[in-house]
């Protein structure tokens, strides 16, 4: 059969800064260019500017451009291109002032409440809900008439009312670094509080606050325009706003005293919004897509490799089924990574069935390929990887061959995955509810009062006792071993052909392992789903496992019955696996019970 070029990852670049990926970006660079000049004019305006703004010639009343006058006066008689250009600064400087106060207020309150957690984060968090629950315009009209309308008080004013945003940006954030390994290790180093959220907090909340920034900054202008529209401000310190005030009265009759304010304000907002929307593109999108050159170059030497035997890839207890029986079917897959010498496989010549109702264990050490070889059939290999295959089929269809988008709405249908590490594989930012009801509505066409309530149902069947408050909490609310509860939850909520699980219990102290074990398996019996278990633990492919496949650097070493391969392994990677899963004679004996004849029969009568 040809080799079929499978989903493949971005390939690996060099690490470029996140100015020049900006200027990668045309909108982008636009919208910057637009920008710049406004800066540059506000800077600029007093040598700009051809008159004085606030000089009144009566004579230059309603007056056209010309005459000196590009854009011709206002009705009091005073030069529109100079009060243009120095309402440029006065914009600028609210907007700097809001943005200031968001940053300072919101992001340190943000990062503290994310990594201290407990009584700190419900105290910010309930400022922050309160903070957007004010009516913004109302407020700052308050805190005018209270303060003479003193323009610096409304901007910092102004920036309390919108640091929530910044709050939540850097608290979800701060959620997700807190828990990474090299923060426990700088603890454990004895690196101070103090020099941690400085160093480590901060540094890593820093792009997602500069792109908030941005927006904030649109914002705010818009917000300080409206303000002075309304009359609010000093009537002698030119204002776009105010412009446009004095336009609005005569745009009847006089229409292009509105105009040039409308169109500084309007580009002004608009560039913020492109340089905003370009800047999250790059922070969530790291690496760039590969080029077509290397794509089709992997490929082919990865197609070009020599073919592996059929004893090499599965020398014996082969268990085939047709496409048509299996649930899943991989065959001759080859995953592969471009390096400077070539193109590095790290799986070679993999082939393998799960039939529907199995439960099939993928093991081996750290480095043999299975969690490869999964992530090529769920289309999450990592940047940079590369695979090819005879074929995928996944509930008898062909994965292989379809365009991205047949790919994804199919896989999203007959396939659930249990991901390992469950804190780090929930969204900080939304609530357990809405991430468990968002796929049933997007890929199963439910509802949304039909997508919560199987959500909830499911949450009940994976035995949560609580389900209403963990559909409202967010993942740091909820402990590990009900994350990874929540995580089974959505996988079979989809109601799946085949369930994927990857290391589904690394994470989890033994009595909560034994429990989501036991889920696991009630749950693939009760649905008569395929289950496929990737591990590095002979116990629990011993546990629930049908059939075995072992692999070792890329390939398949031995595959058979869970049975057979305890009692009589051939292939002496496979003994010394189990050997060292066996450690003590008592959990040696318990699983030579449970792989015996008579334990298998008493298994299959339970079932």
């Amino acid at each position: 059969m040809t080799a079929v070029p499978l989903p493949v990852g971005p390939a690996p670049v060099k690490r470029v800064s996140l100015g020049r990926r900006y200027l990668r970006r045309p909108l982008g660079v636009a919208a910057l260019a637009v920008f710049a000049i406004v800066v540059a004019v506000a800077v600029l305006a007093p040598w700009l500017a051809p008159f004085d703004p606030d000089h009144l010639d009566f004579a230059l009343s309603h007056a056209t451009p010309g005459n000196g006058h590009p854009l011709g006066g206002d009705s009091a008689g005073r030069d529109i291109l100079s009060r243009l250009l120095y309402g440029a600064r006065t914009t600028l400087y609210g907007a700097l002032i809001t943005c200031l106060t968001c940053v300072v207020l919101g992001v340190p309150a943000g990062v503290a409440a994310g990594y201290f957690g407990g009584v700190t984060d419900r105290i910010a968090s309930w400022i922050s809900d309160a903070l957007q629950s004010v009516p913004v315009m109302i407020v700052l009209l308050v805190v005018a008439a209270g303060t003479g309308q003193n323009f610096a008080v409304l901007m910092v004013t102004l920036g309390v009312l919108l640091a929530p945003g910044h709050y939540r940006i850097a608290r979800a954030r701060a959620l997700t670094v807190c828990r990474e390994p090299y923060i426990d290790a700088a603890r454990v180093s004895g690196v101070t509080t103090l020099r941690i959220l400085r160093t480590h907090m901060l540094r890593a909340v820093y792009a997602p606050v500069i792109v908030q920034t941005a927006l904030t900054a649109g914002i705010a202008i818009g917000l300080q325009a409206g303000l002075q529209f309304l009359g609010v401000g000093s009537a002698s310190t030119p204002s776009w706003g105010q412009m446009m005030n004095d336009g609005f009265q005569t745009m009847l009759s006089y229409p292009l005293i509105l105009l040039w304010p409308s169109i500084a304000l309007g580009l002004t907002i608009a560039a913020l919004a492109f340089i905003g929307s370009t800047l999250a593109d790059l922070v969530s999108v790291r690496v760039e897509l590969p080029t077509a050159r290397r794509r089709a170059r992997v490929r082919r030497e990865l197609a070009a490799a020599p073919e592996l035997s059929r004893e090499s890839s599965g020398p014996s207890g082969a268990h085939v089924h047709e496409v048509a029986d299996s649930a899943l079917r991989v065959e001759n897959l080859r995953v592969g990574y471009a390096t400077r010498d070539g193109v590095s496989e790290v799986v070679q010549g993999v082939s393998f069935d799960a039939a529907p109702g199995e439960v099939l264990g993928i093991v081996g050490e750290s480095g043999s390929g299975k969690t490869q070889t999964i992530f090529s059939v769920l289309d999450l290999l990592p940047a940079g990887g590369t695979a090819v295959a005879d074929g995928i089929w996944v509930g008898g269809e062909e994965v292989g061959r379809r365009s991205p988008k047949e790919r994804a709405a199919l896989l999203g249908r007959a396939i659930g995955y249990v991901p390992q590490e469950p804190m780090t594989n929930l969204d900080p930012c939304y609530a357990i509810g809405h991430q468990l009801a968002e796929p049933l509505r997007r890929v199963h066409g439910l509802s949304k009062a039909e997508a919560r309530q199987r959500a909830r149902d499911v949450l009940v069947r994976v035995g949560i006792q609580d389900p209403d408050r963990v559909l409202k909490a967010y993942p740091h609310q909820i402990s590990g071993g009900m994350a990874q509860r929540v995580l089974i939850a959505g996988a079979v909520a989809g109601r799946p052909s085949l369930l994927v699980a990857d290391e589904p219990t690394t994470a989890l102290d033994v009595t909560v392992q034994a429990e989501v074990l036991e889920l696991l398996r009630e749950l693939q019996r009760e649905y008569g789903m395929a289950l496929v278990i990737v591990t590095h633990d002979f116990g629990v492919v011993a546990d629930i496992c049908d059939r075995v496949v072992v692999m070792k650097d890329g390939r398949v070493v031995e595959t058979g019955p869970v049975e057979r391969i305890f009692q009589r392994p051939e292939a002496p990677y496979t003994a010394e696996l189990i050997g060292a899963s066996l450690d003590d004679a008592a959990c040696r004996d318990e699983l030579d019970e449970a792989c015996s004849p008579a334990g298998v029969r008493g298994e299959e009568a339970t079932r």
